[in-house]
């Protein structure tokens, strides 16, 4: 499973809900507010400073390490 920077945070949850460290480590602490709900990896990133393609790609990392 690979997620892109249009991914809502929600769904990531939902499909891999070990990758809850990996926004947590960024400040994202809410990850079931309504804005996970409708916010993509990129906005999020965007809103906590945060480089949303190193972020993917150390979080798509982790994940096929776990497959």
């Amino acid at each position: 499973m690979t997620f892109t920077k249009d991914t809502i945070v929600a769904e990531v949850m939902m499909k891999a809900p070990q990758a809850q460290p990996f926004f947590q480590n960024i400040g994202m602490h809410c990850l079931g507010c309504a804005l996970a709900t409708g916010e993509s990896i990129e906005q999020a990133c965007n809103a906590h400073g945060v480089d949303p393609d190193t972020f993917l790609e150390e979080l798509n990392s982790f994940l096929a390490s776990e497959a």
